[in-house]
């Protein structure tokens, strides 16, 4: 638990997004989902609860939640709804590059007027033929003057429709060996002061088989002019490591996001099962649904304590690399089973879209592709378990 926060004040915490998140999330999920409707009183909410800065320190005006308590807040959020989570989980994503890596002139520009909302936007890493090897990317940013100018396309981009930044990763030496050497991270505002993108930037939302109404999007930069003072560190040649070093705490916020879609579609079928007869009797007493829902509940639980070892040990200051992995693994691999499982125990009606399950079992396939693979994960896993057991 960080100094800042005692046990009554989590709890305090967690009360105020547990009726925020059953009197106005829960409410408009699914209507919004199957309009594909981005959902822009949650974000006008988001900033009055303080969504915008739960991570960023207090000293810019954040909250400054520690880990553990603000992937509890995640849980709850994916439980109702997963796609909202997108909407403050990259942006505090990109805050998390400034804070940790940029200048003392760059987090006092930015950092307060993200913690409001003022400034809200996402991270810009994958290209469309580089995804975990951040290394292969193609964009480039050439020195001009004052300014950099960027060529190149990002896609699967969070926030970067209806945000106005973006932390976006380019090659600023091509040359160079090893590849990482070469890449390097900016800050780059999106539009203008009447919400126009900037001239050289286009963006193109992505049509999805799930994660509705929040904007993914292809990011195409054709001659865009960024100031060189917006260079995340100052100095080129640390984008790679300014990225990967926040993958951690983005491990953290997926593993919860797949832990509350676990959560969530357990907690339907627990309902649906308790009301749905078949042959005299409710169908939680017939055997093969008591087993789903014991395992589906073993396995909520595990990811939760999985969470919970991470998100302690990445408060602490401690590498957790191999517990953000496995919790992220883990998590996202039982959201899939939950739902899945709760897609038979509601049998046909699943795939009618007047149930909401249906919308869990879109959206959970993506935590374990998102943040990294789960290929990916277990070869970090096993990686650490060699490096920590050595014989």
């Amino acid at each position: 638990m960080s100094e800042a926060y005692s046990k009554e004040d989590e709890i305090a915490i967690l009360d105020m997004i547990n009726k925020w998140v059953d009197n106005e999330v829960r409410p408009i999920a699914q209507t919004y989902d199957q309009a594909d409707k981005y959902p822009f009183e949650l974000v006008e909410q988001m900033k009055e609860l303080g969504l915008f800065g739960a991570t960023i320190s207090q000293d810019y005006g954040g909250m400054g939640l520690p880990a553990s308590i603000y992937a509890k807040i995640v849980i709850k959020v994916a439980s109702a709804w997963m796609a909202p989570g997108g909407i403050f989980n990259s942006h505090l994503i990109q805050a998390s590059a400034i804070e940790r890596c940029g200048t003392e002139e760059q987090k006092s520009r930015f950092l307060p007027r993200m913690v409001t909302g003022e400034l809200r936007g996402g991270i810009a890493l994958t290209e469309p033929n580089a995804g975990s090897d951040l290394q292969a990317i193609k964009t480039v940013a050439i020195r001009d003057g004052d300014d950099y100018i960027i060529n190149g396309a990002k896609t699967w981009i969070t926030n970067s429709l209806n945000g106005n930044s973006l932390a976006v990763l380019v090659k600023t030496d091509t040359e160079i060996e090893p590849r990482h050497k070469g890449t390097s991270m900016f800050l780059v505002e999106t539009k203008d002061e009447n919400g126009e993108f900037l001239p050289g930037i286009e963006v193109i939302k992505m049509k999805k088989l799930g994660y509705k109404a929040i904007d993914t999007c292809e990011v195409v930069f054709t001659d865009f002019r960024v100031p060189a003072e917006n260079l995340i560190g100052g100095v080129e040649g640390k984008g790679f490591i300014q990225a990967v070093g926040g993958l951690e705490l983005g491990r953290i916020n997926v593993a919860a996001r797949g832990a509350g879609i676990a959560q969530g579609a357990m907690e339907l079928a627990v309902r649906y099962a308790q009301e749905r007869e078949t042959f005299g009797k409710a169908i939680c007493n017939h055997q093969a649904i008591q087993l789903k829902l014991g395992e589906m509940a073993s396995k909520v639980e595990a990811s939760r304590l999985l969470i919970e070892q991470a998100a302690l040990k990445y408060d602490s200051g401690e590498r957790c690399d191999m517990e953000a992995g496995m919790a992220k693994y883990f998590s996202s691999e039982t959201g899939v089973f939950c739902a899945n499982e709760a897609m038979r125990i509601f049998g046909g009606y699943s795939y009618s879209c007047e149930y909401e399950i249906e919308r869990y079992y879109r959206d959970a396939m993506l935590m374990c592709i998102g943040e990294g693979t789960n290929e990916f994960q277990r070869m970090i896993i096993a990686k650490q378990l060699i490096e920590r057991n050595k014989v």
